[in-house]
């Protein structure tokens, strides 16, 4: 296992220009600039609570709406652990946490298993939380799952405030993530899986 573990993506269509770079064995640091505040707040704080470095730069077609901005953010940053990841050998795979933030309390588990899957289950009765449509925390995390080929079970245990459902939910992602692709000392750089390949 190479350290630090590190890629970088560049996604172009006609809706959306992506540029990331991730660094899985970081600190926290990160610059983010989606176009949309409270995303970039929820990136923010998954970089951070994950202990990656993350830099990302989007340029998305807000004229119409957040959808293309966040959802292909999801898929460029899947790719970039994905790559990250290389063949997963010496993980810990799996990994889960659960993380309140006041009244809310969410629950989120990986497994970096190659199989993409996600389970969401959790409820905004706003709209919007500043110019982030609601609808699209869910988008995100599913574009995210099935582009970095893991499973993710994303679970709201508690909560009313919005802001901080959401907030909780971003930070479960980035403790389980960081739980999941540690180096684990006793697998001596093994791939954890009965079948050699993840």
């Amino acid at each position: 296992m190479t350290t630090p573990r590190h890629a970088t993506v560049h996604r172009v269509t006609s809706e959306t220009d992506i540029a990331i770079a991730l660094t899985l064995d970081g600190t926290g640091k990160s610059r983010i600039e989606t176009g949309i505040g409270f995303f970039d707040h929820m990136l923010t704080a998954l970089a951070k609570h994950g202990l990656f470095d993350l830099d990302i730069t989007v340029k998305g077609d807000l004229h119409i709406d957040g959808h293309h901005t966040v959802e292909d953010t999801g898929i460029a940053l899947g790719q970039a652990m994905r790559t990250a990841l290389d063949d997963k050998r010496g993980v810990r795979r799996f990994g889960s946490a659960l993380v309140p933030l006041d009244e809310a309390l969410c629950e989120a588990v990986v497994d970096l298993s190659g199989r993409p899957f996600l389970t969401f289950d959790a409820t905004f009765d706003r709209d919007r939380l500043g110019t982030l449509d609601t609808e699209l925390v869910e988008e995100f995390f599913r574009a995210f799952a099935m582009s970095a080929m893991l499973t993710l079970h994303l679970n709201q245990r508690a909560g009313k405030n919005c802001h901080h459902i959401a907030e909780a939910a971003f930070k479960a992602l980035a403790r389980a993530l960081r739980m999941a692709v540690e180096p684990d000392p006793r697998a001596l750089g093994a791939i954890p899986s009965t079948k050699g390949v993840l």
